[in-house]
């Protein structure tokens, strides 16, 4: 892999990260403030306060499972060993 290709790859990576950032901020305002108003409790709490925990914690695991799963590469960050010979 050149270094061009892994400048891109890191910046896809960057990218789709920060994506997942703005979808987790955006369910967690959706849980918290969004449900608020809804009767609905789970074990004697309300729905927002769930969502808000329990609902942001799950959630960020499927991202975090999409992104290693579809965007991220396994690859090798060092340069060629043939530029550290002397």
């Amino acid at each position: 892999m050149s270094e061009k290709e892994k400048y891109r790859q890191i910046c896809r990576e960057a990218a789709w990260t920060g994506i997942s950032l703005l979808a987790l901020i955006i369910f967690w305002l959706f849980a918290g403030f969004g449900l608020k108003d809804l009767g609905i409790e789970i074990f004697h709490m309300p729905l927002w306060a769930v969502m808000s925990s329990f609902g942001v914690w799950i959630f960020t695991i499927i991202l975090v499972k999409g992104l290693t799963s579809f965007v991220f590469r396994d690859m090798p960050l060092d340069e060629k060993e043939e530029n550290h010979a002397e």
